[in-house]
């Protein structure tokens, strides 16, 4: 079996097995080719089936020179996935990796927003801009109110289709990892902007024939990009001399922050941002003593 043939039967795999989405599918197979990169480097003809833990070792100590404990960690948790799916399909029958140590690490509380910076960089968007006829000021108050207020991915606000809506339920459906759906309830405040934007902005675009149903565009008419929403909140940053780096997650970060900080429970936060895992949510809400201290003093019966 060759390295090529490895990495595409396992790209099918994790989309076709697992449905993981297309980027986490590139993030597994480019940790691949760094090895692949390696043993090419080093002259190293081992194949996927035969390469030991030594060579692995050798490859997880020069990569640990160049990147942080996280990403090392990272590399080491995709390759060891690649190698059991050899081993699940009868390719091999050990894992090079399970004699290899992931870094310890620590949690990575996420940036968060106050409310009032969130209020400042939507109230910073020209509403009124226009590009090619379009009014782009307006798509864009639209699509981070509804990235903050529902506590979207990035790639869930881009996917985002009208047959999506329920607004008379209250809920909007949203497509996250590995295709799993949820529904997630939408503000009435939220739901003011989307539908003024339909009504008044998506008519003068040229919609392309395979995103009719695509509820965010771009002026040609085609499915915005993660990237241009980058674009977008980091000039806004900028705009508003917000000394922060911040990114699309932020405004998720913020939305799990401030419903926890309001009362909402865990659970519901968990629900809503479409984790599977609770100890996932603990980590975007990043309990502090405060809160902590608040809960006792609310809820337990000797307070």
């Amino acid at each position: 079996m060759t390295w090529e043939q490895a990495v595409t039967d396992f790209s099918l795999f994790l989309k076709i097995e697992r449905g993981l989405a297309e980027n986490t599918i590139t993030g597994y197979t480019l940790d691949i080719e760094k090895l692949i990169h390696f043993l090419n480097a080093k002259s190293l003809s081992v194949s996927p089936v035969n390469i030991d833990t030594e060579v692995v070792a050798q490859f997880i100590y020069e990569t640990a020179k160049t990147v942080n404990p996280r990403t090392q960690s990272r590399i080491i948790s995709g390759l060891r996935s690649f190698f059991n799916y050899l081993i699940f399909e009868n390719y091999r029958s050990t894992n090079p990796l399970d004699l290899i140590e992931t870094p310890k690490i620590g949690r990575k509380l996420p940036d968060t927003l106050s409310v009032q910076d969130i209020d400042r960089l939507i109230n910073a968007i020209n509403v009124n801009k226009f590009y090619n006829g379009v009014q782009i000021g307006e798509r864009d108050r639209t699509m981070l109110e509804t990235l903050y207020s529902c506590g979207l991915r990035v790639s869930e606000l881009i996917a985002l289709k009208l047959s999506d809506l329920f607004f008379k339920e209250g809920f909007i459906k949203v497509t996250g990892k590995g295709n799993k759906e949820r529904f997630v309830p939408i503000s009435p405040v939220t739901q003011t902007y989307i539908t003024n934007y339909i009504k008044t902005v998506r008519p003068s675009i040229k919609i392309q024939k395979d995103y009719k149903d695509t509820l965010f565009l771009n002026n040609r008419g085609k499915q915005l990009t993660r990237a241009m929403i980058f674009t977008i909140i980091k000039a806004l940053a900028v705009k508003i001399n917000l000394n922060k780096t911040i990114s699309p997650h932020t405004f998720r970060h913020s939305f799990a922050t401030h419903l926890l900080e309001n009362g909402a429970n865990l659970r519901a936060i968990q629900l809503m941002l479409g984790h599977e895992s609770i100890t996932t949510t603990e980590i975007y809400v990043h309990l502090d003593n405060t809160q902590l201290q608040k809960a006792i003093q609310t809820y337990h019966p000797r307070k």
